[in-house]
This record gives structure tokens, sequence and C-alpha cells, in this order.
């Protein structure tokens, strides 16, 4: 089972921000993270999980994705995305990532299991240190669905 643990945070959201992701093996882990000038938590948060599943090299393994994001997991978990996508994403913030997840969620279908933030779990804290630390990166690019209007 390929195991990932993904966080973002945005200072004043709208603000800097950034995502963290660790992606765990068998005996393998890798770390991922990224930082942008002006974004937001649920775009950092959805950010993580759709660069975590573009770094898998096989889908012959399920796939459980942990995030304290009830943004993500409930939409996805509750099926909620499938109406925004019939819907064109009307009213919805974050289209942009949205259809990028989607392909990535058709071919590695992950399960999402929900984690309480903050709550001392070993590697929810190292996603959030590794988020906060890119949203702290100087000469930061831009997130540019965000500076867009997509994630207003």
């Amino acid at each position: 089972m390929i195991i990932i643990f993904t966080d973002g945070a945005a200072k004043g959201n709208p603000g800097p921000g950034g995502y963290g992701v660790v992606l765990k093996f068998g005996q393998h882990r890798k770390e991922l993270s990224e930082g942008f000038r002006l974004t937001t938590n649920n775009r950092m948060e959805l950010l993580a999980v759709i660069r975590a599943l573009q770094e898998l090299k096989t889908t012959e393994f399920p796939v459980q994705i942990y995030s304290d994001s009830k943004y993500v997991v409930d939409a996805i978990e509750k099926g909620w995305l499938w109406g925004w996508q019939k819907k064109g994403f009307k009213d919805k913030k974050n289209p942009d990532l949205w259809l990028r997840y989607i392909p990535l969620h058709l071919k590695y279908k992950p399960k999402f299991i929900w984690v309480k933030g903050h709550a001392g779990h070993p590697e929810n804290e190292r996603c959030d240190q590794l988020a906060v630390a890119a949203s702290m990166g100087a000469n930061l690019p831009a997130d540019k669905g965000y500076e867009q209007g997509l994630g207003n």
C-alpha cells in the first residue's frame, strides 16, 4: 500500500502559502513541498494531493491519503466533486485544481482518511512544517490559478 500524508497552509488566507507531502511505500519515504506568493489554504491542501499523486509511478498498489482538510476529504469521500463537475463547477472555487485532480483520482482511486490537524500525528505535523517552511521562501512563484481569479 502507498500511504500519503498531505497538508497546506496560507498565512492570511489569502497570503503566502505552501504545501507539504510525505509519501511512504514500504521502507521508502519521500517529502515534497512548494510555496507560492499569494494563495489560499484550500488551494494548498488540494495541490498537495495533486502533487503527491503525480509522483506515483504505478497503479499496482492501493493508495491511502491522510489529510486534515475537510474541504478535500469531504469533497471526494462524500462525492460532492462529481456533482460540482456535472454543473461545470458553477459557483465553486478552485475549478482549475479540481480539473487537474479528477484524472489522477480516476487513475489511482485513492481512499481518503481525515486526520485532526495539529493533534500530534507525526506525519501530519511534518507536512505542516514543510508547508509553512515552503510558504516562507524568498521570491515565491505565483499561484497562477489563484491570481487569475479561479480560487476566489
